[in-house]
């Protein structure tokens, strides 16, 4: 698994200038998520910027006020750009909305990452991930989250200044401000909450318009307890490996690194934003004491593409 991040995508585009033509009057992104890179190579080349339906229409967005550019008329060659490509669906129906201007503009396509197979559908790509990719600007609106765990506090909402195990923590139960709230349906919300406070949970859930197959609270009789237990990391993992799941969002980076470790699972960390995967300590010292050629080769391999 790939774990894309917005900076990421940046750094992508910038490093990669050279790769798109500088000629270009009008950059078009391929909505939502094409917007992005869209506005990135934009913003680098001072170039104007368009959505595909905007484009169709004749329109283009306000040049600002870094200098005039072009106006619509002086408009000859079109870069159009998606995130991604895979299948192509995407990119191909972005074609059959603009096939009727093709005869009237030098029209390029491009999408930063692509797989193998989208690479033969478009003029310029500018990285190839064959793995299965997640996104950090679609991941709380992508399928995937129908088969993914989530941590609650620091990832659907902000945590707690104050758990009292009382009013306090009461009341933010009830107020808690949201910070990424999952627009598909959840397999699995799992907290390290007590049981006790599962209605109030459920309460700040449907009121955020949170949709889940499972609510993982628990089962201890105070705060007390659960800081004395403090097993927070290994009861989340027991959970996921037991699970069908097959990705973990976990506000922690210890944490993360727990659950990552003792499921083998790949876990998202969003204090990090960063993907972590477990590494089995017994298996590498084994291949490289056995096999050494083939562990510096893996090394070297995982590194590049780390």
């Amino acid at each position: 698994m790939r774990y894309v991040t917005t900076a990421y995508l940046s750094d992508l585009v910038r490093r990669n200038l050279s790769k798109i033509p500088h000629d270009i009057d009008l950059v078009v992104g391929v909505p939502r998520s094409g917007m992005l890179p869209a506005s990135m190579i934009a913003l680098a080349l001072n170039k104007r910027l368009a959505d595909i339906n905007s484009f169709v229409e004749g329109k283009v967005f306000d040049a600002g006020v870094r200098g005039s550019i072009q106006q619509w008329g002086d408009i000859r060659k079109v870069l159009i750009v998606d995130d991604s490509i895979n299948t192509g669906m995407a990119m191909n129906k972005a074609k059959k909305q603009v096939s009727m201007l093709s005869a009237d503009y030098d029209i390029i396509y491009m999408a930063i990452i692509a797989s193998s197979a989208g690479t033969k559908q478009v003029d310029i790509f500018l990285e190839i991930i064959d793995d299965v990719r997640v996104f950090e600007w679609n991941l709380f609106h992508h399928y995937m989250m129908e088969n993914a765990c989530l941590d609650i506090d620091g990832v659907l909402n902000e945590d707690p200044i104050v758990d009292d195990d009382g009013p306090i923590y009461m009341d933010f139960l009830k107020n808690a401000k949201p910070l990424h709230l999952p627009t598909v349906e959840v397999n699995t919300l799992i907290s390290c909450r007590l049981e006790k406070y599962r209605p109030q949970t459920e309460q700040w859930l449907k009121e955020n318009g949170v949709r889940y197959k499972n609510l993982v609270l628990l089962n201890m009789p105070d705060k007390r307890t659960r800081i004395e237990w403090g097993k927070h990391g290994e009861y989340k993992a027991e959970y996921f490996n037991r699970s069908n799941c097959s990705l973990f969002i976990e506000s922690s980076l210890n944490q993360a690194g727990i659950i990552a470790k003792k499921s083998w699972k790949p876990v998202i960390c969003l204090e990090t934003n960063e993907l972590v995967k477990s590494k089995p300590r017994v298996i590498k010292l084994f291949v490289k004491k056995r096999f050494p050629a083939l562990f510096y080769f893996l090394k070297k391999h995982f590194k590049k593409h780390e």
